[in-house]
């Protein structure tokens, strides 16, 4: 009997060369295609949310912010 999960499940459906290399990475690191899958998923998803915010980064280059003195940040923190 397999073991119960309570996580949400997604069905996909891969052309032959993309199923043959998520197979043979899972099985380089010895876990299940479905767990491959997922960590594949979460990297993709965490090199797009750094894309996102490299993306911020450089408008907030391109328009600096008002540098502030130590005594009025100090202020505006309530410090």
């Amino acid at each position: 009997m397999g073991m119960a999960t309570k996580n949400p499940r997604l069905q996909i459906l891969l052309e032959k060369p993309l199923y043959a290399a998520v197979a043979a990475l899972a099985d380089e690191e010895g876990v299940s295609m479905s767990t491959k899958a997922r960590d594949l998923i979460r990297e993709a998803l965490e090199h797009l949310e750094d894309v996102a915010l490299s993306e911020v980064v450089d408008i907030r280059a391109r328009k600096p912010a008002k540098l502030l003195a130590m005594a009025e940040m100090r202020r505006r923190l309530g410090a």
